[in-house]
Parts: C-alpha cells; structure tokens; sequence
C-alpha cells in the first residue's frame, strides 16, 4: 500500500519507513554489485530468469 493510500497516520508512518527500508537495502544491493538494479518490467524479468533460468513468457507456456 501506498503512503497516500493509507488509512491513518500510524498506517502512513508504517508505510513511509517500509518505503526508506527498501530504497536503503536498494541503495546497498547496487553498491555491492557495482551497477543500478534494473527497473520496472527488465526488473521482473531479471527475476523471473534468476530462479529456474526461465522467462516469464515461457513459464506461462509450459
């Protein structure tokens, strides 16, 4: 959820630090690797091939 979509202020709060947590661990993740994390669709790619060597595509398929 996002931190306009949340609805009460603890929910904001909890939504914001989820947020900075994650860009933190992004921040360390591309440091240690030396090159940006992919983004957007190339990301879920990358992701998808990282567990069995598989696209996406060719998971739905089989």
């Amino acid at each position: 959820m996002g931190v306009e979509q949340a609805p009460t202020a603890k929910g904001k709060q909890a939504a914001e630090g989820l947020k900075q947590a994650a860009a933190k661990d992004e921040r360390k993740t591309e440091a240690e690797t030396g090159h940006p994390l992919k983004k957007g669709a190339a990301r879920f790619e990358e992701r998808s091939k990282s567990s069995d060597g598989k696209s996406a595509g060719a998971k739905q398929k089989s």
